[in-house]
Formats: structure tokens, C-alpha cells, sequence
């Protein structure tokens, strides 16, 4: 990608402000709202992101970043069991703290090809992790792959449904995955 002119910067990372406090206040994305709150012209949004989904998810990268280097670092870890829990308490914590994931990770088709990239990098390393616990003896040895993903969707949605508001979902979140790491155990 080529820099941005110093005025088209501005006005991106304008975009991506007021696109972060909308879905942190849990009002849909519209890019002729977001153009209005920041006080730009609708063809400026535009011009930066061609659509809602694409706004969404570039307000969804630092996220998914994150959780995707806290993958590389637990690779690193020699306990398996401290990786592979701790890795999937990181991923539940950031469904249940930052709206924009919840809803990119909920999505079958991805519109950036940075989103899909990391998406499959996360569930890979979730996968190698769980290789891993598997085969430290640490996790349930029926425990399968393609299991990781429902379950903690699960646990983020139990979330979102049970929890007393935004400031309680945190503590929900650790205790309901607290209670299924232990039933995962070996």
C-alpha cells in the first residue's frame, strides 16, 4: 500500500475513530453516518472504504492482530497447557471486549484479504495448540479441531445473553471459560 498524503491520513484515521466509538456504542455502521460524524464528505469514506464490511473489519485489525501474536507467543510457550488455555482465555477476552471482533468473527466471508489472513492464522495456531495439549497428555484426547471454534463462540455468545452489562461481560467471560477449560482437561 502506498502512504497516504497527510490530509487523506487525517481523514482515514477520522473514519476510523468515529467508526470505533459507533460499534463500541453499539450503533450499525452506515459510512454516510460515519461521513457526517466526522465531518467529512461521503465520497472521502468512500473512497477509503467501499463498503460497511470493510470499515468493520480494518476497525477489527488491531484486534485480530493482537490475538494473532499472542498465538506466536504462545507457540513459544514449552507448557502446553499454560499456551493452549491461555490462548483461548485471550481469544474469549477480546470476543467479549471488542464488539467489532465479535461481529468480524461471525461473519462466513471476509472482504479484505488482511482479515482472512489472519483469521486462518488464529485458527491454525489454535489448532497446533490444541496438537499440542493433545499430545502433552493435558487436554481431553476427544476433543476435536473443529470443536475450538463453536466452543468459544459459545462462551463469548453465553457472554453477550448472561451478563449483567458491559462491565460485567469480562468477569463472565473468565468464569464461564474457567468452568470449560477445566471440563477440558485431561
Amino acid at each position: 500500500m502506498t502512504p497516504l498524503r497527510k490530509d487523506a491520513a487525517r481523514n482515514w484515521d477520522r473514519i476510523l475513530t468515529v467508526a470505533r466509538e459507533l460499534v463500541d456504542e453499539g450503533t450499525p455502521l452506515q459510512l454516510n453516518d460515519v461521513a457526517r460524524r466526522a465531518g467529512l464528505g461521503v465520497g472521502t469514506v468512500y473512497r477509503h472504504f467501499p463498503t460497511t464490511e470493510a470499515l468493520l473489519e480494518t476497525v477489527a485489525t488491531p484486534c485480530l492482530e493482537a490475538i494473532a501474536d499472542h498465538g506466536d507467543k504462545a507457540l513459544r510457550d514449552d507448557d502446553a497447557w499454560h499456551a493452549f488455555s491461555g490462548f483461548l482465555t485471550r481469544l474469549v477476552e477480546a470476543q467479549v471486549s471488542d464488539p467489532a471482533l465479535a461481529k468480524v468473527a461471525a461473519t462466513a466471508q471476509d472482504v479484505l484479504p488482511r482479515t482472512t489472513e489472519l483469521k486462518q492464522q488464529i485458527i491454525a495456531t489454535g489448532t497446533e495448540l490444541l496438537a499440542r495439549a493433545r499430545k502433552a497428555g493435558t487436554v481431553r484426547p476427544d476433543l476435536d479441531d473443529r470443536d475450538l471454534v463453536p466452543l468459544m463462540c459459545g462462551v463469548a455468545y453465553a457472554t453477550y445473553v448472561h451478563s449483567d452489562g458491559p462491565d460485567d461481560r469480562l468477569p463472565t467471560a473468565r468464569r464461564y471459560l474457567d468452568t470449560l477449560l477445566r471440563g477440558l482437561s485431561a
